[in-house]
């Protein structure tokens, strides 16, 4: 079994090797303010409603948030809902910024 949290350089590998999809479950605003090409924004209250219609259980996911521990909480929820390929992004898009992408904002 996966670990729950993936650091971002192990995710942004998965990414280039088109090896996941990217769920960001910030808010709208958040999602403006700073985003990472190809991610799909899913706020956290939406999550419920929308899994099991818009994700597929066995896909790897890597769930990301602003510091990482809104998409902790999500990923252990679809863990336990049977997408056992969730992790989720530990440091969240601040720590993304930091260590991949300095082009996206950090707020």
């Amino acid at each position: 079994m996966l670990e729950y949290e993936i650091s971002p350089s192990d995710a942004a590998q998965l990414l280039r090797n088109r090896e996941a999809r990217l769920i960001d479950v910030r808010e709208p605003l958040e999602f403006q303010t700073a985003r990472i090409e190809g991610s799909v924004l899913m706020p956290m209250g939406d999550v419920p409603a929308r899994a099991h219609q818009e994700l597929d259980p066995d896909e790897r996911l890597v769930v990301l948030c602003h510091h990482g521990q809104r998409s902790l909480n999500v990923t252990v929820w679809l863990r336990n809902q049977g997408f056992e390929n969730a992790q989720s992004l530990h440091g969240g898009i601040d720590a993304w910024s930091s260590e991949i992408d300095p082009a996206i904002s950090r707020y």
